[in-house]
């Protein structure tokens, strides 16, 4: 006799591993800012944390200008995703990496979602960089997660094509998203970092159809019938 499927499906491991360190970190920087844990030192453990593991494109622009490029700042690149500001911006950040992870393991293999993850990490933090003048530290998953958007909406988007709909509804998550960095920017101010949040989810779009199972054999069918 077999068992009942459950009607949840489980969170996919990566993204678990993925919630918990971004979690985990934060917890740590917030424990210790109480004086909880750490000591008298640990109250600047989130200071140091952005300085040694934070992307900064004046580190980059350095790097290009001296053609060295060692691996304390080549790593920036991603670990800038795993330091976040505050306990609500990680917690939301490794929410939306659940919600999307759970999702695209459904139709990605694991790895090619922690691939679109890290691809679009990166890519947040060169277009970042590209930005003139002064900018402040790159902190938190944020590009790695519109990434992971940018994969949600590419799957959605070939799935309306396929019945016949309106495509450009698959744009409407990531419409909402910037609808709504807009009213805050309009509210309280904000940092150019939402340059990074739209250039990972470029990039995880465009990811996604290598990324895919039968990718680009999909993506010529879709147009084919455009």
């Amino acid at each position: 006799m077999r068992d009942d499927p459950s009607p949840l499906n489980p969170v996919p491991p990566f993204a678990l591993v993925l919630f918990l360190v971004i979690i985990g970190v934060e917890a740590a920087f917030s424990l210790g800012a109480r004086g909880l844990i750490g000591g008298p030192g640990a109250v600047g453990w989130r200071a140091g944390a952005i300085e040694d593991y934070g992307f900064h494109p004046e580190i980059l622009r350095w790097m290009i200008e001296t053609g060295h490029y060692p691996a304390e700042h080549l790593r920036r690149l991603v670990t800038y995703a795993f330091v976040h500001g505050s306990f609500t911006h990680a917690l939301f950040a490794g929410v939306l990496i659940l919600a999307m992870g759970k999702f695209l393991a459904e139709v990605f293999r694991h790895w090619a979602v922690l691939a679109l993850f890290a691809v679009s990490t990166m890519a947040g933090a060169l277009v970042y960089a590209l930005l003139p003048g002064q900018q402040p530290w790159l902190i938190g998953a944020f590009p790695g997660v519109y990434g992971l958007i940018g994969g949600f909406t590419y799957v959605l988007w070939l799935r309306l094509g396929q019945v016949g709909a309106n495509q450009a509804r698959a744009f409407t998550l990531i419409g909402v998203l910037m609808g709504l960095q807009l009213v805050f920017a309009l509210l309280f101010g904000a940092a150019p970092t939402w340059v990074a949040d739209v250039a990972g989810f470029v990039a995880g779009f465009a990811a996604s159809v290598p990324l895919s199972p039968g990718g680009w054999a999909r993506l010529r069918a879709r147009l084919r019938h455009e």
